[in-house]
Formats: structure tokens, C-alpha cells, sequence
């Protein structure tokens, strides 16, 4: 595969009013998503390139999302 045509995986953890993670997305849409369902979303960070690399590679951030 040719390294010039991959795109970056980005992740983002999205965080409640007392700082607890309360989820993980890929998108800005997800995080969306999250929020109209109710969940208290106060904080969204990005994730680092090598913390979006490890999440890529062990499990989808669907997964951590047990509301959808």
C-alpha cells in the first residue's frame, strides 16, 4: 500500500463534567451523536497519533460506546 494515499486515523475521548472518559469516537459526528443522546459530554480532546494508532489497532471506539 502506498504510504502517500493513507490517511491518519484520528480518535477523540470525550469526557464528563468530572473529567471522567465516557466514551471514544472517531469522528466529530460521533461525538454528536453522544451528545444528543443525553450523555453529558463537557470536553472532547483529540487523541495523540500514537494513542489513535494503539486504539486503531485493539478494537473499534464503537465498542467502548456501550449506548451504541
Amino acid at each position: 500500500m502506498d504510504k502517500e494515499l493513507e490517511l491518519p486515523v484520528k480518535f477523540f475521548c470525550c469526557y464528563d463534567e468530572q473529567g471522567a472518559l465516557i466514551a471514544r469516537c472517531q469522528t466529530m459526528a460521533d461525538v454528536e451523536v453522544l451528545k444528543k443522546m443525553g450523555r453529558p459530554v463537557v470536553r472532547v480532546a483529540e487523541m495523540t497519533e500514537e494513542e489513535s494508532v494503539v486504539c486503531s489497532l485493539t478494537d473499534t471506539p464503537a465498542a467502548f460506546n456501550q449506548d451504541y
